[in-house]
């Protein structure tokens, strides 16, 4: 095997100091989250995790400068580098928001001290996630952020929806979790050694991956498509709306894409392994299509966010199986500072929208505007990549480059024609301009993070880019059809099939439900009526499990 380069290289030893620094806010949360405990006050506690979180996004900078300065390696169990430092520094900060969201949130809620106790074991496992150099630890800790996002998604027991929504969510978990133990273990078996830095030392000097090392890469972009709720994995993202809008915050921007972060730790051998690739692609891409034409068949705006972050993760993934490593760490950070202000602003959101339908609706656009759309964000993306590829790339950029560049010339349409709507003929140089402008920084941002990361010079197989290049220009296709004839028949057709989410879920629940039932809640409603009769009444009372489970497995499809 020849690596010319490593994504996220590890030049050296790593001082104690700076492993100090990639610890520290695992440590703080953890500290932060024993001071929660039942004795002290509610007030106590969230000062101690407003202090915590910010000393944790502080000390992550720290270790970002020491990072950038010159310090990369692993040691003491720890591994510092570009993709940690910003990971660990994006995480912290959204951290450091959601706590200090979540005070005035929760004001006059009495479960206050066990949602900071969960909320801030939640960050610690997800800080270890990012800073550990060991594949068991690493597995644990992806374990432990389940799990305490659970005691979360939970947080209202009594409500049937969020008990029986995060019983789907554990048992995808579970195998995700079985995925990677058995990942851990061929590795081991493999290498000799479960430390990342020196497996991927090992890997480098080795021919060709043997068996059980390319099994073990297999299984864990298994856990990924599972843990990013990958299509027809995917219900539990889209029905976990129960939980306190923080936490859905904090799942949509730190949690679910932490699959991610785990595929791009072992990028050099996930690049040898042609099985993972076609897997991610495949599955990514299906999703991405999939999740993209359900969520504009919606009217909640939560629900909307979930489809879209259903279809975000399947872009992710896409782009570490097409192996633009750096690509897909764009995508991570935007994402998820995207999707902590959209849930956190949902409110504000919804009365947009309710204003939005209050004015009056242009037409349709027909067919010569998207054409004009479609040529303007081509020739713009155009612009923008062959400026970046003349003036800094020393090299032209590969086939995959241009296909991600035509899916966001795409992707530039819809704005470009609502715009061109609105300001009208006069100002048409100036759309343009904007089209160029968001082209510019977007392919801008993939040469400064190639620059930091050192990408790993891989050749993406043709089948691979050209089937994703057909994906996205049928969605396209498709997605055209319906904005110009939104009453046809075509449209009506597929409204029903596209809103149920292709009843994907529905089999998935028949399926996860006959094997292990949800629980029941663990307390009533409501107290119980009292009856004409002086009976009590049932109505109040936590349903059977049968209850639960119907609406979901049939409720769609009616």
């Amino acid at each position: 095997m020849t690596f010319q380069s490593h994504l996220f290289s590890l030049s050296g030893s790593l001082p104690a100091w700076h492993a100090l620094l990639m610890l520290a806010p695992a440590l703080l949360y953890s500290l932060a989250a024993l001071l929660a405990g039942r004795r002290a006050s509610v007030a106590a506690g969230w000062r101690h995790a407003k202090s915590a979180t910010l000393a944790a996004l502080l000390l992550a900078a720290g270790a970002l400068l020491g990072v950038l300065a010159g310090s990369r390696g692993a040691g003491y169990g720890m591994q510092a580098d570009v993709l940690g430092g910003i990971v660990l520094v994006l995480v912290t900060f959204v951290g450091w928001v959601i706590v200090r969201y979540s005070q005035p949130y929760l004001d006059g809620e009495p479960q206050q001290r066990h949602y900071l106790r969960w909320l801030l074991a939640t960050l610690a496992t997800v800080g270890v996630v990012i800073a550990t150099d060991h594949v068991l630890v690493l597995a644990l800790a992806w374990t432990a952020t389940s799990l305490s996002l659970h005691r979360l998604l939970t947080f209202f027991a009594d409500r049937p929806e969020a008990v029986v929504t995060a019983h789907k969510k554990f048992i995808v978990g579970r195998a995700a979790d079985l995925c990677m133990f058995g990942a851990a273990a061929l590795l081991w078996a493999a290498f000799g050694t479960l430390h990342i830095s020196q497996l991927l030392a090992q890997a480098t000097a080795l021919p060709q991956l043997p068996w059980t090392a390319q099994a073990a890469v297999l299984l864990i972009a298994c856990a990924a498509l599972l843990k990013c709720a990958q299509l027809p994995f995917h219900g539990w993202l889209i029905q976990v709306m129960e939980a306190p809008t923080p936490v859905s915050a904090l799942l949509h921007a730190g949690v679910v894409n932490l699959g991610g972060l785990v595929l791009m730790r072992f990028a050099p051998l996930v690049s040898e392994v042609l099985a993972a690739q076609v897997l991610l692609v495949a599955f990514g891409a299906a999703t991405a299509v999939v999740a993209s034409l359900v969520m504009t068949t919606r009217i909640s705006v939560k629900v909307m966010l979930a489809w879209s972050t259903c279809a975000q993760m399947g872009f992710m993934l896409m782009q570490c199986g097409l192996g633009v490593w750096e690509m897909a760490l764009l995508h991570f950070a935007a994402h998820s500072l995207y999707k902590a202000h959209a849930f956190l602003g949902a409110g504000g959101m919804v009365r947009r929208t309710s204003l939005m339908r209050l004015t009056p609706r242009a037409g349709a656009p027909g067919a010569l505007s998207l054409a004009l759309g479609v040529v303007m964000g081509v020739a713009m993306t155009l612009a923008a990549g062959l400026v970046w590829s003349q003036g800094l790339a020393s090299h032209a950029p590969p086939p995959v480059m241009w296909v991600l560049a035509g899916i966001v010339a795409l992707a530039l349409v819809p704005l470009v024609h609502a715009q061109a709507l609105r300001l009208r003929g006069g100002r048409l140089a100036a759309l343009a301009l904007g089209a160029f402008g968001i082209a510019f920084a977007y392919l801008g941002l993939h040469h400064v993070l190639g620059l930091w990361l050192q990408p790993l010079k891989t050749t993406t197989p043709t089948a691979l880019w050209l089937g994703v290049a057909l994906a996205f220009g049928a969605l396209f296709l498709l997605q055209s059809v319906l904005v110009v004839a939104p009453q046809g028949q075509l449209a009506r057709w597929l409204y029903p099939w596209f809103y149920g989410g292709l009843f994907l879920d529905e089999k998935f629940n028949r399926m996860a439900f006959g094997l292990w039932r949800p629980p029941v809640p663990v307390a009533p409603l409501h107290p119980p009526l009292p009856l004409p009769d002086g009976s009590l009444s049932l109505a109040g009372a936590a349903p059977e499990p049968a209850a639960l489970v119907s609406p979901l497995i049939s409720g769609a499809r009616a």
